[in-house]
Order: C-alpha cells, then sequence, then structure tokens
C-alpha cells in the first residue's frame, strides 16, 4: 500500500511516501498505525496521527488492503 506523509510524520520517516506490504489479511487502519508505530518509534511520541483511507476520513475500524492509499495526517498547530 502507499503511505502519504505530512508534516512531523513525514519528518520522522525521512520521506514523503512510504511503501508499505502488509501480509495480514482483516487489517483496520487502528492496527496499521499502531504497526507504524512499533516499526517507527517516534511516531508515539506524536499526540495524535489522524488517518485518511483512499482519501476518506478513517476512524480506526475501517479494513485495509495493498490496494489502499493511506495518509498520516499529523497534528496541527496554530494559535
Amino acid at each position: 500500500m502507499k503511505i502519504l506523509l505530512f508534516g512531523i510524520t513525514k519528518e520522522i520517516i525521512g520521506s514523503s511516501t512510504l511503501d508499505f506490504t502488509i501480509d495480514q489479511t482483516d487489517l483496520t487502519s487502528e492496527t496499521l498505525l499502531d504497526i507504524l508505530k512499533e516499526k517507527y518509534p517516534e511516531l508515539s511520541k506524536l499526540r495524535s496521527i489522524a488517518l485518511a483511507v483512499n482519501g476518506e476520513h478513517a476512524n480506526g475500524s475501517e479494513i485495509v488492503s495493498d490496494k489502499d492509499e493511506i495518509a498520516l495526517i499529523p497534528p496541527m498547530s496554530g494559535g
């Protein structure tokens, strides 16, 4: 699957995209995020990370596959 990275997530992983292969079926978007946090521990330090699956906001329960495009959306800052 293709994972799009923005802001601090892009800095942590060192690229704006990540090609990620999974061999697990029935993988939820929340579990995918947990796997990414395990592989890239710096992601765990972020207050929150929103996910989008194929351009739609994800709530964590969506089943994802290698055909999907995932976006990791870091916390927004500003004032």
